[in-house]
């Protein structure tokens, strides 16, 4: 099967893997790169404070739902 193929269990980009970033507006204080993520389905959100923590955030929060009824 081609990958942009979708099947009937899953679409290609399922909402269950939606996320909204948000990120902070610039300011002295607030570092550059800052802001949080929220995971649309469940509502679970993380803070970040550099790309790496979002990918983290990102990580972290598909994995804790990751058994959920999509």
């Amino acid at each position: 099967m081609q990958r942009n193929e979708q099947t009937a269990e899953e679409p290609s980009l399922p909402a269950w893997r939606a996320f909204v970033v948000q990120f902070a507006r610039m300011s002295d204080d607030v570092p550059a790169f800052s802001g949080r993520v929220e995971h649309m389905s469940s509502g679970r959100r993380a803070r970040f404070e550099s790309p790496e923590e979002l990918v983290e955030a990102l990580r972290r929060l598909l994995d804790e739902v990751g058994g959920t009824v999509r």
